[in-house]
């Protein structure tokens, strides 16, 4: 499903060059769950944005069911990206003035589709009809993270990238978040989470490690 070979990023920075990934070589199969652990600066993030489409690799490839994500136009990866791939943030990234459900459609709007139904779907799937009105400063951590779940698998992504999910919540909501996670890996999609604690790893396939932009045995 995913093929990352010689995966380098460079970032220019007022003291020099910092290489925040250097020759990462990884195959990721269709229905793993894949957890990347690592120190903070260890290149985590800067790893799933590469495969998300949304930054541009200094050197290497990024193949996603067999094409050069990179090579295609900067439109055709957007729709690519939306049709595709799931992103969930650690600080959920929400819109401030739309509510649950208004968040949730927000994904709907980067493929031209909006799906009322799957977003009410989602919206009983993981316990947020009760705030599906509210907006996010009337949320709880864990419900806007529910909420950014939703938003991820509104479109019915293949893959699902979580960065840090749990880094902002309490103990249960974040074994809450890992569960919804899991779910939709045990429906057959494929979840890479980037996180440098241990409470994700009960739920991998194939736990990974980067240390100084190099992914480690």
């Amino acid at each position: 499903m995913l093929t990352l070979q010689d995966l380098t990023k460079t970032y220019r920075t007022r003291v020099g060059q910092v290489k925040a990934l250097e020759g990462v070589n990884l195959e990721i199969d269709k229905g793993e769950f894949v957890v990347a652990c690592g120190p903070s600066g260890s290149g985590k993030t800067t790893l799933l944005m590469m495969v998300a489409a949304m930054l541009r690799p200094s050197a290497g490839v990024v193949r996603f069911d067999g094409r050069d994500v990179y090579e295609m136009a900067v439109p055709d990866r957007a729709r690519f990206r939306a049709d595709n791939i799931g992103f969930v943030f650690q600080m959920f990234h929400l819109v401030p003035y739309l509510n649950v459900r208004e968040n949730i459609l927000v994904a709907g709007g980067a493929v031209g589709r909006i799906d009322k139904g799957r977003a009410e779907e989602l919206i009983q799937q993981l316990g947020l009809q009760h705030r599906a009105s509210h907006r996010p400063a009337e949320l709880s951590a864990g419900e806007k993270q529910r909420t950014a779940i939703a938003r991820a698998l509104l479109n019915r992504p293949k893959l699902i990238l979580a960065d840090e999910p749990t880094g902002n919540l309490d103990p249960e909501n974040a074994r809450s978040v890992l569960r919804y996670l899991h779910d939709f890996q045990r429906a057959g999609g494929t979840v890479i989470v980037a996180t440098h604690g241990p409470a994700a790893r009960q739920f991998a396939t194939r736990t990974i490690y980067l240390r100084d932009g190099m992914v480690k045995a």
